[in-house]
């Protein structure tokens, strides 16, 4: 069996410790070794310390999410905090990991409310449209999980071999570029390049400021080193939140509604809602869970390499198989969609963010996530938090968008050098052609919609669907004939 391999002692020819085998302290001071392993916690103190840590790092990624699909600032706070406990609980706490929203649902969802109030619908009734395809979307990640747990990775590599995923993880960043940009403006929606024509005061300043957002966040993300590199979103949105302050106050440009947030409730409740189910959201956003998949892996590999080398570092006798649980990891993933879903978050996935910075403070501690997931739920009811949210300028958002949807294209690109795709394979470049073509061209057309059977589905999506079909269609008999 797998457990049994995965419990064997690796052999050790250090010399004999002298503390007892049976008290493996959290702090090391014979080998000063200084960490915690996922079964080991942190002094009450340490605990919240390490805690908020993590609240800080996921904070700005998570938000962004909310801000940019129209989502409840505290309800997507919450949503982390309950989903993570959600996955913790699912994964037995065996996996360290936390839980936040994920960059490549925006476009789905955007595309998806953007149509729905098109027709009619208010925001409200959009958002409960999109929470039902985030939580089907779940399903997708528990089916892939309950499949890796029966037959292995492989047995999904094979549906999404890295030429699908890639691909549309390369869609999904391109395919925002007209958002970062059109929020650069200042506009947050509609024609960038008729704002950024104009001699509006309030247009030039805004694209300055996302400007010298955008560099500041990029020399953050470059420059800085150990916790704080971790930082570079909250460092760049707090860079250019004190422009725009800046040019409210001595410029009198008004970027920031100061008033908002001074007549702000100190507690406020989230605006929790059901969703609303719907073919359309099933189409738009179910999908994109597949393009989650591939990250969510490396990351569980990423954690494996980080913890069992602190327990070697640590001389314990214990080796963490975080590696072999993949299905775990995929079903919690999924059970973290549904939650979120079913009370009004976006969908998410486990936060790379969180993972680098458990590896710089080597500290795995399941219960500090656990803790982590509580804080975040009562700072959800903030109403001065969320006001402040709120009132961050869109340039500023566009200022960050533009690295940050770039980066989401370039893990494509990542993905498939990573696994060593063959680009001269004529199977190949027809399965990422067309991904790429029906997903980014069509999301600049007819409002990024697609209509297929009757329905209107995002392009990304379609893209997805249509990428994987072909790719198995292809396929068929490939070894037969090598």
């Amino acid at each position: 069996m797998k457990k049994t391999s995965a419990n064997k002692t690796p052999a050790n020819n250090t010399p004999v410790i002298k503390t007892p085998v049976n008290k493996t302290p959290a702090v090391r001071t014979a080998d000063a070794v200084i960490g915690y392993l996922p079964d080991e916690t942190p002094s009450p103190g340490k605990l919240i310390v390490f805690a908020l840590q993590q609240i800080l790092v996921m904070f700005p990624a998570t938000v962004l999410v909310a801000i940019l699909t129209g989502f409840d600032i505290g309800v997507t706070i919450f949503a982390s905090g309950l989903a993570t406990l959600g996955f913790l609980f699912v994964t037995r706490g065996k996996i360290p990991l936390y839980y936040g929203s994920s960059f490549a649902y925006i476009a789905a969802i955007c595309g998806l409310m953007g149509a729905q109030m098109a027709k009619g619908a208010s925001d409200i009734d959009a958002i409960r449209m999109a929470q039902f395809g985030i939580v089907m979307s779940g399903l997708v990640s528990i089916a892939a999980g309950l499949v890796a747990s029966r037959f292995g990775a492989d047995a999904i590599e094979k549906v999404l071999p890295p030429t699908i995923t890639g691909s549309i993880a390369l869609t999904i960043g391109m395919s925002l570029a007209a958002v970062a940009l059109s929020n650069a403006s200042g506009s947050g929606a509609g024609d960038f390049l008729t704002t950024a024509s104009s001699k509006d005061p309030v247009a030039v300043a805004s694209w300055i400021i996302a400007i010298l957002t955008l560099i500041a966040t990029i020399l953050f993300s470059i420059h800085l080193k150990k916790t704080a590199g971790q930082l570079p979103l909250l460092f760049g949105v707090i860079f250019g939140y004190i422009l725009a302050a800046f040019a409210t106050v001595a410029l009198d440009i008004r970027l920031i509604d100061f008033s908002a947030i001074a007549n702000a409730n100190v507690v406020q409740v989230p605006r929790f809602t059901l969703p609303l189910p719907n073919w359309a959201a099933i189409a738009a956003i179910m999908p994109i869970a597949i393009a989650t998949i591939p990250e969510s892996t490396a990351h569980l590999f990423q954690l494996d390499i980080y913890v069992n080398e602190l327990a070697r570092n640590k001389k314990s006798k214990k080796v963490y198989d975080i590696g072999n649980r993949l299905g775990s990891n995929l079903i919690g993933d999924g059970l973290g969609d549904i939650i979120s879903g079913m009370i009004g978050g976006p969908a998410g996935t486990n936060y790379g963010e969180n993972i680098s910075t458990m590896a710089i403070t080597r500290n795995f501690s399941v219960r500090m996530l656990g803790a982590a997931s509580i804080i975040t739920m009562i700072l959800s009811f903030s109403g001065i938090l969320s006001q402040l949210v709120y009132s961050i300028p869109a340039c500023v958002i566009g200022g960050i968008s533009v690295y940050l949807f770039g980066v989401i294209g370039a893990q494509g690109i990542a993905i498939m050098i990573n696994k060593k795709v063959d680009m001269f394979d004529t199977r190949n470049l027809a399965v990422i052609s067309t991904v790429l073509v029906i997903g980014i061209g069509g999301s600049f057309i007819n409002g990024g919609m697609i209509p297929v059977f009757g329905l209107e589905i995002p392009a990304i999506a379609t893209a997805s669907i249509f990428g994987i079909l072909l790719n198995l269609l292809l396929n068929i008999g490939k070894n037969k004939n090598m």
